[in-house]
Formats: structure tokens, sequence, C-alpha cells
């Protein structure tokens, strides 16, 4: 009893540390953007003498703020997008297909040796590509964006079409539905959690990307929020206010879109992780 007391205690603790990793950096990064530059010299942990909005004012009514918020919101919705025209079929195919035909059961062993791949080991080669085709801007980092999480993306939505009784599908063939007709109806609706579960975690993913962005867009009016916050300072001194307040405007979108989205994450990942 005393050590299943003690395992519980320490596992409190732990997890209390993990919060306070979580939390504590959060909290500076909110209390700091809202404090003068004297109050962000004294101290980073101390609250702010008063509710101070002007830092925020000041990130907003900058010239490229509402530009990168643009093109950080085209990014994501063409990604997104492309997520749900493509892989969806893509998977489905794969998955009722690789059990008979070794081109599509190689194809899948395919898309998965692409998941270990490195990122750093296709970094160069990316980036002469993109140049070379001229796709140096939003819409060409949407397209490479969609290409390069073609891999994760079938393993999760394969994984869990495994799951699905093929005897639905056959139900609707005999009905006279085409292949078509019997995905889009049939299929579709019953994979909505890992759906919900791939765009929720790509689209975490596109919004705070800063290594792809930075290496693709070169010019400053294609820059995303990622980018116009990492070069969001003074060139002679740093004012921490207005620098945290971008931070702050950059991450908020996302934190309160996975507050409401994290239900449908681990629901879709869990739901995947049982065959039927």
């Amino acid at each position: 009893m005393g050590a299943k007391r003690l395992g519980k205690t320490f596992t409190y603790l732990l997890l209390s540390f993990g919060c306070m990793l979580i939390v504590l950096p959060l909290y500076i990064t909110l209390v700091t953007a809202m404090k003068t530059p004297a109050e962000s010299l004294r101290s980073f942990l101390t609250l702010p003498s008063g509710l101070m909005l002007d830092n925020f004012d000041t990130v907003i009514s900058h010239s490229g703020y509402w530009r990168s918020f643009g093109n950080s919101l085209l990014i994501t919705v063409i990604v997104l997008c492309g997520n749900v025209l493509i892989m969806p079929p893509l998977s489905y195919a794969v998955t009722r297909s690789m059990g008979y035909s070794r081109v599509f059961r190689v194809l899948y062993y395919y898309l998965l040796i692409g998941i270990f791949i490195p990122f750093q080991v296709k970094m160069i080669p990316l980036v002469k590509m993109m140049s070379s085709f001229g796709l140096n801007h939003p819409v060409g980092l949407a397209i490479l964006c969609i290409g390069s999480n073609t891999c994760e993306s079938t393993f999760l939505y394969v994984g869990y079409m495994q799951s699905l009784p093929s005897e639905i599908e056959e139900a609707a063939y005999i009905d006279g539905a085409s292949p078509a007709r019997t995905f889009y109806e049939t299929v579709m609706p019953l994979i909505t959690p890992i759906l919900a579960t791939s765009l929720i975690k790509e689209a975490l993913w596109i919004w705070n990307d800063f290594m792809l962005p930075l290496l693709i867009l070169n010019k400053n009016e294609y820059f995303t929020l990622t980018l116009f916050a990492y070069n969001f300072k003074s060139t002679d001194n740093t004012d921490f206010g207005p620098l945290f307040a971008c931070y702050m405007l950059q991450m908020a979108p996302m934190l309160i879109f996975y507050l409401f989205a994290q239900k449908h994450i681990i629901g879709g990942l869990t739901a995947g992780a049982v065959k039927g």
C-alpha cells in the first residue's frame, strides 16, 4: 500500500513538473506582452502594473502583420483542402488493394519509408527544387507541405481504415453503387474521427512551422506569421513588450483552436489504434 501511494505521489509530482514546463513560458509571454520596457527589464516573472494593450496595438498596426497573417491562413487552408481531397481516396485505395496487389503494397511501404527520412537529409534538395520550379511563394510552399505530409497522413488513414468492416462496402456494391459513390457516401462518414485528427495535426504544424517558410519564402511580402515574429525586432535594441505581444498574437489562434479540438485528436488516434 505504501509503495502504491509513493508511486502515485511520484506520478503527480512528475505531472506537476511537466505542467510547470508548459505553463511557465506561456505565463512569461503573456505578462511580458502587457509590460512597459522598464517593467520587462526589472523582472520577467512579476505581474504588470496594469492591463497595457498598447504593445498589441503596436504589432497589429505594423504594415506587415496582416499580410503575414493572410499568408499563414492561405497556406493552412490550401494544405487542409489538399489533405481532404487527396489523402482519404489514396489511403482507401491502398487499404483495400494492398492485400492482393503487389503494386499497392510496395506503394504503402514506400510511403512508410518516407516517414523515417530526416528533414535535414532532404532540406537542400527541396530548396533547390522549389527554386528551379519558381515556387518560392505561399502557394508553392502549400504544395510542398501537402507532399511532405503525404507519408504520415497515409499511415494514419490506412491504420484507421483497416479497422472498418469491408461488409459495409460490399453491401453498397450489391446495391449497385460505384466504387467512388461507395467511398464518398459510405466510407467518408465513417472516417470522420481520423479525418479531424489529421486536419487538426496539420493545422498546428503549418501555422507554427518556421523552418520551411524560412527556407522557401525569400521575400518580405511572402512572410508567414512565424517569420514576421522572428523579424519583429529593432536592429539596435529589443523592446520586449511588443516582441512578446507579437509572439502571443502568433500563438493565440492555434492555442484557442487546440483547446476546442483536442478531444478529436485523442478520439481519432484511440479509435484508429483498435482494429475491428
